[in-house]
């Protein structure tokens, strides 16, 4: 089954989907979340990630949805599941570091591997039942069920020996969700190196019982071992914005980190042209381009019925390009929003830099949810879950 047929690439698909799980989004979701039936079988996962990811829905309108029908108690696990998520992103934009030096390991680690076993590892050619089924569902998908996930994760890292960096980016290249933030720091959490000293051992019983008897992996290890961190970057302040000027003309930049720009963040705003950008480059593998692709056509309809103005694609997150738009406009304002640590963000502060040296400026605007709640994470899920709670219990925050 294509990914397109598990995932329409439309805002629409996604806010069915949601209202389609709604009525599961408690009792049922909290008992069978841990499932896997395999693909194509009912699950009790919402299967809302990639929307998420691309934002063509937000967690906000999510919750909103959660705490109107079932309240924030009977859906707590859901909740949490979507927490995570935000938890994730604003650990790492308090952490930036580690992203670089993500990326630097991976590439490290690319040289000294067992190149036959990372090709049979990633070809499901291991002989472990279950994990050779995984590995060519993702392949072939685009998705697995976040349990097997973890699964997955823990075999690769603990039974076949394979360094988590080169899992991390065995995923990121598969999944049509992948995420820099949720990917690498789950990796991170089931090597034991996000909370020191606590990994996560994939067990045959475990797997047998949340399969329903699919799968029971012989060979697997009893016990983790420790992985060292090479990594202590330091913890940074999430950064302050400069705030757009609304009565100057402006472009509005849209990238896939956020395909939902109608909302009231830009409405007070004269904008006079939108620019969609698809670089291929910016985004991981060809799942998640061919997703990113449609959700933009389907972002672009949107936005021509929003805003009632000129709106161009481009395949560049250029700075000619957006320096010649902004003239032939006389715009010296082009808002985008704010893209977290990735290869987007990486391209938004280069383009960001030559257009200052041209006086055109580029303002990122930052969604409230982001804003109150990133600067959080930063220690555990558990500590960020007590401090976040009051604030989207708040009469105001979800609307």
């Amino acid at each position: 089954m294509t990914n397109q047929a598990i995932f329409p690439s439309t805002r629409s698909a996604g806010l069915d989907r949601l209202q389609n799980f709604l009525p599961y989004a408690a009792q049922d979701y909290a008992q069978g979340r841990n499932r896997d039936r395999g693909p194509e079988q009912p699950a009790a996962v919402s299967k809302l990630s990639p929307y998420i990811r691309y934002r063509m829905i937000s967690e906000k309108e999510i919750l909103a949805q959660v705490f109107a029908v079932h309240g924030p108690e009977a859906a707590q696990k859901f909740i949490e599941e979507i927490l995570w998520r935000t938890y994730w992103k604003g650990w790492l934009e308090l952490h930036p570091s580690l992203w670089e030096f993500y990326l630097d390991e991976r590439d490290s680690d690319k040289q000294f591997v067992d190149c036959k076993i990372l090709q049979q590892a990633e070809t499901g050619q291991t002989g472990i039942e279950g994990f050779d089924d995984w590995a060519i569902e993702l392949t072939t998908t685009g998705y697995l069920h976040n349990h097997a996930r973890m699964w997955f994760a823990s075999i690769w890292i603990f039974t076949l020996q394979l360094p988590w960096t080169l899992g991390a980016d065995f995923f990121l290249r598969h999944l049509v969700d992948a995420d820099v933030a949720s990917n690498t720091l789950s990796w991170r959490w089931v090597a034991g190196l996000h909370t020191r000293g606590k990994s996560y051992l994939a067990t045959a019983d475990n797997i047998f019982r949340h399969t329903g008897g699919r799968f029971n992996p012989k060979g697997l290890v009893s016990s983790t071992i420790k992985i060292n961190d090479r990594w202590y970057g330091n913890q940074v302040r999430l950064s302050d914005l400069t705030q757009p000027n609304a009565s100057l003309p402006t472009i509005l930049l849209v990238h896939h980190d956020d395909l939902n720009p109608e909302p009231k963040l830009f409405n007070n705003y004269n904008i006079v042209l939108v620019i969609l950008i698809n670089e291929e480059e910016l985004s991981w593998g060809e799942k998640a381009r061919l997703f990113i692709k449609g959700a933009i056509n389907d972002t672009k309809l949107r936005i021509d019925d929003h805003y009632k103005c000129p709106v161009f694609l481009e395949d560049k997150l250029d700075a000619t390009n957006l320096l010649e738009a902004a003239r032939s406009t006389g715009v010296s304002q082009i808002i985008t929003q704010v893209a977290p640590i990735g290869p987007i963000a990486t391209k938004l502060a280069l383009v960001g830099s030559i257009l200052t040296q041209n006086d055109i400026d580029l303002i990122k605007v930052r969604r409230k949810w982001d804003d109150c709640l990133w600067p959080h994470a930063k220690t555990s899920f558990f500590k960020f879950k007590e401090h976040i709670s009051p604030i989207l219990l708040e009469d105001s925050f979800l609307k």
